[in-house]
């Protein structure tokens, strides 16, 4: 199995690159056991990449420490039902999250 070469029609189709595809590839490929993703992570990773923004600056945008970011994103703890539904927020409007970002804080 050639994995670049898969990897590369995945990302092609999907129109952008996949972070981690690659090595979950390898992963499979290995036969290792792969990690389940919650519906909550993917939301989270969904509304991040809308805002096109790294895991810090979500965290700056939402108050929240960048390390409970990365908890959430990985699956070590499930954010609160008011991040959910910010996060559904930020796909669905974007634009209305990122204006806040030319606010200054108070």
């Amino acid at each position: 199995m050639n994995i670049n070469k898969i990897a590369d029609a995945i990302e092609l189709d999907a129109g952008e690159s996949i972070d981690g595809l690659r090595e979950s590839l390898q992963e499979m490929q290995a036969g290792n056991i792969a990690r389940e993703t919650t519906p909550e992570q993917i939301l989270l990773q969904q509304a991040r990449h809308a805002l096109k923004l790294s895991q810090t600056k979500f965290a700056s945008l939402i108050s929240t420490p960048v390390a409970t970011i990365r908890d959430w994103e990985q699956g070590r703890f499930k954010p609160s039902g008011s991040a959910l539904v910010l996060c559904k927020l930020a796909i669905k409007h974007p634009d209305i999250l990122l204006s806040d970002l030319d606010q200054p804080r108070i």
